[in-house]
């Protein structure tokens, strides 16, 4: 373990029982389940579900007129149009909402890893306590569904990717709020099942043996020693949930391999596309909160610095079908009147601003002014002024459209701005949560939204 790792580590073991402080004000929740489909990376909203003018490719083309590399194409709602490629998702338009004047927190020097922390918490990095993901706090305050399921399961994002390591492990964590309501991960939604059973060379007595021998060194660990009463019962409540869900029929959800062929295809675009599967079949086992994500690798996948339109064409292959019949399914099952499913990125993307137009910082990529090959054709630098969010079901309005943005550059948000916090208070709204909700923490209150000041977004709300 290194210093940071360390230090990491050790911030999210101090401090006792975090009190909750409750919000003024009693909401009778719209849902009991939360999806999260995150599109790591930076999502170009003009290449998906904000289309503008389009300006196709050819050689010598200058980059200041690119604004859409795609065509629009008709949705479900007479007045949304996408962009081409996204088509399923558009026929399943009519149950959702649609807000497309997201804008990202201004936090200096665009960095994902900032972004990603600023939406996943509510709160910018870096931060004096260990804040938790938005997922920590939803299982946390509402408890699980399912005693053998986990509360929190996050899938398709691998925590291992080198320098980028620890940053993704800073936000997916439960924090203050102790190990027990903590993300379970998988990091390949094909491979889930192996997750929830003992290695198959692994006889009952020696799975035995070693879950004893872990539960010892926990127990006696440098880590152990100096975290509190609080936070080691909740590392040994995590291991316990763990056992019982070993032994649970339950962990059937997570065996892929049971579902009927013709579904898994339509579900098998990739990582993506399974984890999305494995949502719905956590969400009918009993799941409160699940994230799966496109996954962030630097460069790769929505993280367009080059080859912008190609990478975004990709990635729409593996969102549209998944999405569209993740809907399409929970509807059938009666599920998606009591879930939520949220669709989001941590900023949007511009082929020649990098921030937004008031706040403009360092270009991060070089843009032609003419382009001359293909790799220049797309959405290559980061822009926080706008951002879409998709939303379906647990309360939220069908076929409404909400925010807009200007038709020329730069395509900044005009019309009803949505900030993380505004976002946050109207998603935990759903769940029944008030925005001012509070832990406290060494003697402190924190809030699920920033200072308790969210303001839930009332027009997109059903009733």
């Amino acid at each position: 373990m290194n210093r940071r790792q360390f230090l990491t580590t050790m911030a999210a073991l101090a401090g006792g029982e975090p009190r909750m402080l409750r919000g003024a004000e009693t909401i009778a929740p719209t849902a009991d389940t939360m999806i999260l489909l995150w599109m790591a990376g930076g999502m170009a909203q003009t290449e998906t579900f904000d289309p503008k003018r389009y300006t196709p490719y050819e050689s010598g083309l200058e980059s200041k007129r690119v604004l859409s590399t795609f065509p629009s194409v008709r949705t479900a709602v007479d007045n949304i149009e996408f962009s081409e490629g996204l088509e399923r998702i558009g026929r399943v338009m009519d149950r959702g909402t649609l807000i497309r004047s997201y804008q990202a927190g201004d936090l200096g020097f665009i960095l994902h890893a900032r972004h990603q922390f600023h939406w996943h918490t509510g709160y910018a990095p870096p931060q004096t306590v260990a804040v938790p993901h938005i997922g920590s706090v939803i299982s946390r305050t509402l408890g699980p569904k399912n005693p053998d399921m986990p509360a929190f399961i996050d899938a398709g994002q691998n925590l291992e990717i080198g320098a980028e390591a620890d940053a993704l492990k800073s936000f997916h964590t439960a924090g203050f709020l102790g190990s027990e309501y903590g993300p379970f991960y998988i990091a390949n939604p094909e491979d889930a099942a192996g997750s929830v059973r003992p290695h198959p060379e692994m006889g009952e007595m020696r799975f035995r043996r070693r879950e004893e021998v872990y539960r010892k060194l926990a127990a006696a660990s440098p880590l152990a020693r100096h975290g509190s009463d609080y936070q080691k019962g909740s590392l040994l409540r995590s291991i316990e949930n763990a056992h019982r869900l070993l032994h649970s029929p339950s962990a059937k959800a997570f065996d892929l391999s049971l579902e009927l062929k013709k579904s898994y295809d339509i579900y098998n675009t990739g990582r993506f596309g399974l984890g999305c599967l494995l949502a719905r079949r956590l969400t009918e086992a009993g799941a409160r909160f699940i994230e799966v994500t496109s996954e962030y690798i630097p460069f790769k996948n929505w993280d367009s610095h080059e080859n912008g339109h190609t990478r975004a064409a990709g990635m729409k292959q593996q969102i549209d079908a998944p999405v569209a019949q993740l809907v399409l399914d929970l509807e059938e099952r009666g599920l998606l009147d009591r879930t939520v499913i949220v669709l989001a990125s941590e900023f949007g993307r511009d082929m020649m601003m990098e921030g937004r137009p008031d706040k403009v910082v360092k270009d991060q990529v070089i843009v032609p002014e003419l382009i001359q090959q293909p790799k220049h054709y797309g959405m290559h630098r980061h822009f926080t002024d706008a951002g879409c969010v998709l939303l379906f079901g647990g309360g939220f309005r069908k076929g409404y459209l909400y925010g807009k943005t200007a038709d020329e550059r730069p395509c900044r948000t005009v019309e009803n701005p949505v900030r993380i916090e505004d976002l946050h208070a109207t998603l935990y709204r759903a769940m029944g949560i008030p925005a001012d909700l509070a832990y406290e923490v060494e003697k402190r209150p924190v809030h699920v939204t920033r200072d308790g000041k969210g303001r839930a977004i009332r027009e997109i709300l059903r009733g």
